[in-house]
C-alpha cells in the first residue's frame, strides 16, 4: 500500500525553484531596466542646446588654429610632422593636415573646419557638419599634440554625440528648412536618447577619474590644493590672494571640490540630489574659468552638463524663442525624464 505524500513534500519541489527563479526576474529586470535607459525614445531639444554651445566653442578654436596656422601645423611650426608621433607615443597618426603640402592647403584645411563649425552652430547640413567637425578637431589634435588641452578633448567628447543622435531636429536652420511639425511626441528618437546617455556616462567617467586622481595628491587631502592655484601667477587671472588670511576657506573650497568630482556619477542621477550637483559644476567651471583663465574648458564642461537638464526645463527657459522654432510642441510631461 503506498503511503500518502505528506503535504511538505509538496512544496519542496517549489521552495527548490525559488533562488532560480528569482534569479531569472532579476536578469530580466536588469535588461529590461538596461534596454529602458539606453533606448527609451527622448525629446532632442537638449541635445540641441548642446550642439549650438559645442559649434560657438568650436568655431572660436578653428579661429584661434587659423590665426597662426603655419605655427600649429606647418611643415616648420612648432612641431614638425616627423617628430608629431614622439608626442603620442604612437608610430603613426590620422591628420587632413599631414596631406598639406603648401600653407595655403593647410588653410584651406583650417577654413572648411571653420566652416563645419559654423553650420554645425547654426544647425545647417546638421549631420555632414557634425562630421565634418569631428574630423577637422581630430587632424588638429593630431597634427599640433603640443597644443591640445582639456577644451580639444571636452570638445571631442561633445560631438562624438552630435554625430551619433538627431542634433538639428529641434533649434537649427535644417528645422526651419523642412518646416515639419513635431507634433505631441516632440520628434522624440532613440538616437536622441543614446547620445544623450552617452554624453552622461562619458561625464560621470570624466568626473569620477578626475576626482580620484586628485587623491593620490597630499595637497587635496590637507585641503590646501586650491591655493597652490590661486597662488599661481602663470595661470592667475583673479588676484584671491587675500584668501591667505582665510586658511580654513581655502579648505573648505578644495574639498568641497574634491568631494562633488568623486560624488558626481552618484549624485546627478537622483532628481532629489541632481540639482544640487549642477548648481555645484557651474559654481567649479566658471569659478576655474574667471580665477585660473580657462573660460573655454568651462563652459565646455558646462555644455556637457546640459545632459542632464531635462527637456522640459530647456523649454521652458526658451519660451522667448518665436513660435516657428516650436520649442513648445510637446506638452509639459510628456518627454520622458532624463533621470
Amino acid at each position: 500500500m503506498n503511503s500518502p505524500r505528506m503535504p511538505h513534500d509538496d512544496r519542496l519541489p517549489a521552495v527548490g525553484r525559488r533562488p532560480a527563479a528569482a534569479s531569472r526576474n532579476w536578469c530580466s529586470d536588469w535588461c529590461a531596466g538596461w534596454n529602458d535607459f539606453w533606448f527609451t525614445p527622448a525629446d532632442p531639444l537638449p541635445l540641441d542646446l548642446i550642439r549650438i554651445a559645442t559649434g560657438l566653442l568650436l568655431t572660436w578654436s578653428c579661429v584661434v588654429w587659423l590665426l597662426d596656422a603655419d605655427a600649429f601645423f606647418g611643415d616648420r611650426g612648432w612641431l614638425r610632422p616627423d617628430q608629431v608621433w614622439r608626442m603620442n607615443d604612437q608610430p603613426w597618426q590620422w591628420s587632413w593636415y599631414f596631406a598639406a603640402r603648401s600653407p595655403t592647403m593647410i588653410r584651406v584645411f583650417g577654413g572648411i573646419a571653420l566652416v563645419a563649425a559654423i553650420l554645425l552652430t547654426i544647425g545647417l547640413a546638421t549631420p555632414l557638419a557634425a562630421i565634418v567637425s569631428l574630423l577637422g578637431l581630430v587632424s588638429a589634435a593630431n597634427r599640433a599634440p603640443l597644443n591640445a588641452f582639456g577644451l580639444d578633448d571636452t570638445l571631442g567628447m561633445l560631438l562624438i554625440p552630435l554625430v551619433i543622435g538627431p542634433a538639428g531636429s529641434r533649434l537649427s536652420v535644417d528645422r526651419l528648412i523642412s518646416g515639419v511639425e513635431q507634433g505631441r511626441g516632440g520628434g522624440r528618437s532613440v538616437r536622441a536618447n543614446v547620445a544623450l546617455r552617452l554624453l552622461q556616462v562619458h561625464l560621470c567617467v570624466v568626473y569620477f577619474f578626475s576626482g580620484t586622481g586628485k587623491l593620490f595628491g597630499a595637497s587635496w587631502w590637507e585641503g590646501t590644493a586650491l591655493w597652490g592655484a590661486i597662488a599661481n601667477d602663470r595661470y592667475r587671472t583673479l588676484d584671491l590672494r587675500g584668501l591667505a588670511g582665510h586658511p580654513l576657506v581655502v579648505n573648505a573650497l578644495t574639498l568641497a571640490t574634491l568631494w562633488w568630482e568623486v560624488s558626481y556619477p552618484a549624485l546627478v542621477w537622483p532628481r532629489l540630489t541632481r540639482r544640487l550637483c549642477l548648481a555645484m559644476a557651474v559654481a567649479v567651471h566658471l569659478g576655474i574659468g574667471l580665477a585660473m583663465g580657462m573660460m573655454e574648458f568651462g563652459l565646455a564642461m558646462l555644455a556637457a552638463n546640459l545632459a542632464f537638464v531635462p527637456a522640459d526645463t530647456v523649454r521652458t527657459l526658451l519660451r522667448f524663442l518665436p513660435r516657428r522654432w516650436s520649442v513648445s510642441d510637446t506638452l509639459p510631461g510628456t518627454s520622458p525624464d532624463l533621470s
